[in-house]
């Protein structure tokens, strides 16, 4: 057994502290959700002839009635199980709602990714290679221009230059247009669906409407990782284990492996934290372009006092996020010997 201890103490660990991060999280989530001024239920019944008795009812099926400890505690047991009832509006079960738009978004964001990452290594290395162009250096100031912008004026501004002056892009009115009927749901991933479902005109639509969200995401975005990449190849060709290469005499596959293999932690750190800085921004970015997302989700809980969806929507965006952390530090202990378990420190 402590053999066994200590080659997966590692991943142990981290697997089992997602839960108890989860759960205090909960915590946190519950109280802050309480500090929206309004109360939900008058919030439902309002225009409604309802008698206190009702009221009472209602409150009590939301799990509003009781102590603050007893509330905390019928919530904490409802999320243990999973179960995060119905919205307070709509009465849909948010779980089935949830499932429905997850997959919508993941899918905005990694195309968005996808588009990061592509720009990145190319601009980056153009760069590196080309350092004293007038490309290179429009480049550079590119990549410092990092959150000058933020993406919702960004996006109002592609939405009036590219749909209300040029007419290049549809009407931000949705994923596809209003007289196509959706595609089936093979994997719930609206794009992927439509293409494994050949409806070529659908994945026409969804790529147009598609188009401009995910320009805006891209150029928003690339900055950040442009400039964390570059920093983090300079850094590993400033290495001495890399200088020492170079004086032996290595080869330039020999040198090139080590500047990948020095930079990919701190590369894949950085693209699983944008890919959940993406996540947020998906969200901003639904709302503005109508897209049938968590951003619509999100909102709406909010703009209706909806306790109940709010919790379950900050407690889902918490869960992807350290999902992906995990996902990265498990990529990053596969990538580099040296952060395994037992592994010799400052080894070349």
């Amino acid at each position: 057994m402590t053999v066994i201890w200590r080659r997966n103490r590692w991943w142990i660990s981290r697997v089992a502290v997602l839960p108890v991060h989860l759960f205090l999280f909960s915590i946190v989530v519950f109280f802050l959700v309480r500090l929206i001024p309004g109360d939900p239920v008058s919030t439902m019944t309002a225009g409604q002839p309802v008698t206190p008795e009702q009221i009472a009812k209602a409150r009590e099926s939301l799990g509003l009635s009781g102590s603050l400890w007893e509330q905390l505690t019928t919530y904490l047991g409802h999320v243990a199980t999973l179960d995060f009832g119905s919205s307070m509006i709509t009465s849909v079960p948010i779980g089935s709602d949830l499932a429905h738009r997850i997959p919508q978004t993941i899918e905005l964001a990694a195309i968005a990714m996808g588009g990061c990452l592509l720009l990145t290594v190319a601009a980056s290395l153009f760069v590196l290679l080309r350092p004293g162009s007038i490309v290179a250096k429009a480049l550079t100031q590119y990549a410092r221009t990092a959150g000058a912008v933020p993406d919702f004026v960004l996006g109002v501004a592609a939405i009036y230059v590219f749909y209300a002056v040029l007419h290049w892009a549809p009407a931000p009115l949705g994923l596809y247009d209003s007289l196509m009927q959706g595609p089936p749901e093979i994997t719930s991933f609206p794009l992927l669906d439509a293409i494994l479902s050949g409806r070529w005109d659908l994945v026409s639509s969804i790529a147009g409407h598609l188009a401009l969200p995910e320009l805006v995401l891209i150029v928003t975005h690339t900055p950040f990782l442009m400039k964390l990449f570059v920093r983090a190849v300079q850094d590993s060709c400033d290495a001495p284990a890399t200088r020492f290469r170079i004086a032996s005499g290595a080869s330039r596959v020999m040198v090139l492996t080590s500047i990948i293999r020095r930079s990919s932690p701190s590369a894949i750190a950085m693209f699983g934290t944008m890919f959940g800085t993406l996540l947020g921004g998906a969200v901003v970015i639904e709302q503005l372009f109508s897209l049938p997302g968590l951003g619509s989700f999100g909102i709406a809980a909010v703009n209706t006092a909806d306790l109940v969806s709010l919790q379950a929507f900050l407690l889902l965006i918490a869960g992807m996020s350290l999902t992906v952390f995990l996902l990265v530090d498990i990529v990053n202990m596969l990538v580099d010997p040296r952060r395994r378990p037992g592994a010799t420190e400052g080894a070349v």
